[in-house]
Parts: structure tokens; sequence; C-alpha cells
């Protein structure tokens, strides 16, 4: 565990010499004292970034050369995932086996953008026809200069991964802010690259709290693009600081994804997909399908079976074998969590299973998977997100039915349609109002695709080469090729 922060290719105690807790959620034992970066720290980041940008070699080395120290990292992720996947499971509390499933993406990732560094020397411009055949012109692609990136707790080497090795596979420095709940191997990250060879000031990392660290780098002039994961409230704090120095955004924030189940559907596929798309890493999930639409015939017999499904999931420690549901990240989360279904209930709504501390389970913020019913459309627990494991399930008549409610939300990150009708489905994926739709399925994620939603979901797109495109200025280059005079002002 490092306790200094990782900047310009150094580790220094942070400037005010403060540390905060980090809290083991299974066992909500203090498990370390993390170093606390403040403005001072973030201002120091920035300008080893800064540096590194203007006058460091990484901007001006070519995407091959960029991809080898990417691959680097990558492989040292590789070889390290399961010291790191424990790290994160005394951080987060999601179970081993999702974090070194967590690793594996991460080094994957690293991996993508490398090949895609390298695709930019194969294409490093691109003409343009003209209708003016006196001029030619060029499209060419520069990096974006220095990147602030702000990543949640929920999956914290992973989501870092997700702007640290496009914004480096394009040629950009960063300054890292990670939650400050999990805060652990976004640190060791600092090691990685190190070993790596990346050259000192291109990432740095600074942990913190929100107010301390988080809001100075969002507000920093010397920041070219801020890229942040998390909630609505934050991500409008940081769009409104960004503003003020025209900053290019992207922002992937909340959601209250719908799941369709039509009555055609394979009822035991439909559970599984269910239960994953909502209890996988304890609901705590931006995509979590936690609005679930099941067709009036088949709604008695599935919700049957999903709360007798639900009720055999073993919750426990992420470190104990078997595990499937590990604890809430935090008593806040936890408390927040317990105060919403506690709403629903007062609202009207039934809770069909779950709902509290599991028996035999004192410590830790652990809660049985929750099954809600009985809502109105315009409560609290259908509308607003839990960001835990509380999935909530209403009838629908019709596909039109569906649809409506399916959109009926000030979010649209992610949808999902079930049917045994593939033209059915394209055609629902068609009509939701959201920037992931997943047919027959729930919540895999490919980083070759792109990520990010509608509405209050976010700005931008993550993931593929969109998120490659993040980090990337576009520049026109036109040129008057011809020996004539323009003839604007001839000269008698």
């Amino acid at each position: 565990m490092r306790d200094k922060l990782f900047i310009d290719g150094q580790w220094a105690a942070p400037a005010e010499g403060g540390t905060f807790p980090v809290i083991d959620p299974a066992t909500e034992e203090t498990i370390f004292q993390a170093p606390a970066g403040t403005a001072r720290d973030i201002d120091h980041a920035v300008r080893a970034a800064r540096h590194a940008f203007d006058h460091g070699p990484w901007p001006r080395l070519s995407g091959k050369e960029r991809a080898g120290c990417l691959r680097r990292i990558a492989d040292i992720i590789l070889a390290r995932k399961e010291e790191l996947a424990r790290l994160e499971v005394r951080d987060n509390g999601k179970p081993l086996p999702e974090a070194i499933w967590d690793m594996e993406d991460t080094a994957g990732c690293f991996n993508f953008y490398a090949g895609l560094a390298e695709e930019m020397d194969e294409h490093p411009e691109e003409t343009i026809v003209l209708t003016e055949p006196r001029f030619s012109s060029k499209v060419v692609r520069e990096p974006v200069g220095v990147a602030g990136a702000i990543i949640p707790w929920n999956y914290p080497l992973l989501m870092a991964s997700w702007k640290v090795a496009p914004a480096l596979a394009a040629g950009c420095t960063m300054v890292l802010k990670p939650s400050e709940l999990t805060p652990l191997t976004a640190l060791e990250l600092g090691a990685i690259v190190e070993e790596a060879g990346l050259p000192a000031g291109v990432l740095n990392i600074v942990t913190g709290l929100g107010a301390d660290a988080g809001q100075p780098l969002s507000e920093h002039s010397g920041v070219d693009k801020l890229a942040f994961t998390g909630s609505v409230p934050t991500g409008a704090k940081i769009m409104a600081a960004a503003a003020r120095d025209i900053k290019n955004i992207s922002l992937e924030l909340g959601g209250k994804s719908p799941f369709v189940v039509f009555a055609d559907s394979d009822i035991d596929k439909a559970v599984e997909w269910i239960m994953f798309g909502i209890f996988w890493n304890q609901g705590q999930v931006c995509s979590a399908t936690s609005r679930v639409l099941v067709e009036e015939s088949l709604y008695p017999a599935l919700l049957e079976r999903l709360v007798e499904e639900a009720a055999r999931i073993r919750i426990g420690n992420g470190l104990a074998d078997g595990t499937l549901l590990g604890p809430l990240v935090s008593k806040g989360q936890y408390d927040k969590v317990l105060a919403a279904i506690e709403r629903g209930r007062q609202e009207g709504a039934t809770i069909a299973g779950g709902g509290k501390r599991p028996a035999g389970l004192n410590t830790g913020y652990f809660l049985e998977p929750t099954i809600l019913t009985d809502m109105a459309e315009d409560s609290f627990v259908w509308k607003e997100e839990i960001f835990g494991p509380v999935v909530c399930v209403k009838p629908f008549r019709d596909e039109e039915d569906a649809i409506r409610m399916a959109n009926n939300s000030r979010f649209g990150l992610a949808a999902a349609v079930m049917s045994k009708d593939r033209v059915r489905c394209e055609r629902v994926a068609r009509a939701f109002r959201a920037g992931i739709v997943w047919i027959n399925c729930s919540q895999p994620t490919f980083t070759e695709a792109p990520w990010g939603g509608y509405k209050q979901s976010g700005i931008g797109r993550e993931l593929g080469r969109w998120g490659l495109a993040n980090y990337l200025e576009t520049k026109q280059i036109t040129a008057f090729e011809s020996d004539e005079p323009w003839g604007w002002y001839i000269k008698n």
C-alpha cells in the first residue's frame, strides 16, 4: 500500500501532510491511512503534467513507441492480477473472482488502446476533397493536452484504465484523482507505470477528498480536458467548473436502466440475467438494470422464481470462496440504500424479498438482495438510482406500454430487452432512449464498443475508438497550391 502521492515520476508526501482512513467494508476495520492530497498537490501535479506535455517526449513519440509502454503496463497488471484483485477486494468489497476479472479487463483495455496508438501511425492524416481545386486540405489529430480524470469507487482500477489508457495512447498527459473510498489500486498504478518506463509527469496520481483534491482539479486552469464518472450532482458541479475555462469534458453519470422481459422468454434465462444485471458488484453499477418490466402473463411466475433464486445467493466477505454478493462499499452507501428501501416501503412498495442485513453477518456493510414490487411510476425507488442490490419489478400490458415505461426516466444510460422474437427485440432496442442496449442479456461490456448515455446519464462516449477521440483535437490544415494570384487585390 502506497503512502505517498505519485507526482512527476516521484513518490511525494502530501504538501499538508494529511491522511484519510481506508475502510474494509467487510470488516469495518481501517486497513490503511492513505495520503490526503489538497489543492497544492493538485497544482504540483498539473504543472508536472503541463511540463511533460509541452516539453517532454511523450506527445512527440510515435504511436508505436507509446503502444510499447502501454503493453508493458498491461503485462505488469496481468502478472500481478491476483495481488491487485485482493487489494481491491479489501478496498471495495467485491468478490475476488469479479476483482480478478476486472484486472484482466484492465490489462485488456491498455492492450486495446496500444493497438489504436499504432493505428495512428498508419493513418496520421486524412485528405479532404475540396470543391476549390486551387487549395489542398487535410485533417490531423493531435492530443488535447493535460487531462484531468476523476474516477468512482465501484471499479477502481478498471475505471482508471478507461480514462488513462486512451489518454496515454493519444499522447496526452494526465492527473488522476481516484475516489477516496477506494484509492489503493489507483496508487499502485503509479508503481506499475513507473516500472513500465512511462516518462515523468505523464501520469500523476493524487488521492484525497473530493472537496480538497477533486474540486481543485476540475477548476484548475492548467487542465485542458476533464473526464468524470460518478453521480449526476457531482457531474453537474464539474460541468459548471469546466465552463469557466470552456474545458473539453466527458461525463459518464447515473442510470436507472430498464430490462423489458416479454412473455415468450425462458424464465430461467430471464431470472439469471435479471440477477446478474442488478446483483453483480452488489448493484453498484451505473448501468445496472434496476427497473425490470415483465409482461403481465409472465409476471407472477417470474417474480416467484426471482424471489426464490435471489434468496439463494451466497453473501459474505469477497475473499471467501463461493461469495457472489459482498458488502456495499461504505457505511454511507449502506445507509443510503437502506433509506431508499424504507422510503419505497413508506410510498407503498412491497418488499417481496430481502431488504435487510443477512442473518449471521453482524459486521460489515452487507445487505440481502432486495426485490421491490407494487411501486408507483412516480415513486422514488422507481425513478431514482439506488446503487445497491435493489431491483424494482413491475408488469406491463404490451410493447407500447413497455417502451413508454422504459423511456419515462431522466436517465438514458442502458436498457435491455428479452424475447425469443428477435425482430421484436430489434424494434424495441431502436425505441429505447439509451446509449447502450442489450438483447437477451444484461451488462456485458466490451472495450471495443462505445459506452455512454442519453439525457442526464452523461455527455460523450468512452471505450472503443470513441474513447480515444475524447483525448484528441481535430486540426484542419489548408494550403493554397496555385501559382496564380488569389485575385482579391491586385496591384497596378
